[in-house]
């Protein structure tokens, strides 16, 4: 796993009235500070990557349908460095992953539905100078290939 990711398996609490995930709660061992909540989607085959932040660390759920969340260690000197992590986040596996700063991450809607995916960053966005640095999801500069690999 590249260095200073951390995950938490999510458990759904389910009764006769419905059900219960908790996500992040602040006596979490992996609870850094809030920023903000907020939730995106992603439609079906769709690839959303590739960023990184300088100072935000993301916490990132998947209430509704599946994602491939894949993860990039660019950092010099890390001892992951070229590291790829996937994690196949949602319905079917409930897990929060947190995305420390300086890791490139993105995803790719795997479900036949539009994916609903929660993120918990640190901080708030900053609209007029967000912490967001991009790069092409089907680009050379991350040896990654979005296909899906059967077999």
């Amino acid at each position: 796993m590249i260095q200073g990711v951390k995950t938490k398996v999510l458990r759904v609490i389910p009764d006769e009235r419905g059900r219960v995930m908790e996500i992040l709660r602040a006596d979490d061992e992996l609870f850094l500070k809030f920023g903000q909540v907020y939730v995106t989607t992603t439609y079906p085959q769709v690839v959303k990557a590739w960023h990184y932040h300088k100072i935000q660390t993301d916490h990132i759920a998947v209430i509704g349908g599946m994602i491939k969340l894949v993860l990039y260690d660019p950092r010099e000197g890390s001892p992951t460095k070229g590291e790829i992590n996937e994690f196949f986040i949602g319905i079917h596996n409930p897990l929060l992953v947190q995305v420390p700063n300086g890791i490139y991450h993105g995803w790719k809607c795997i479900s036949e539905e539009e994916a609903i995916v929660i993120n918990i960053p640190t901080e708030v966005y900053a609209y007029r100078a967000p912490d967001e640095y991009r790069l092409p999801p089907h680009g050379k500069d991350i040896p990654y290939d979005w296909s899906r690999k059967d077999g």
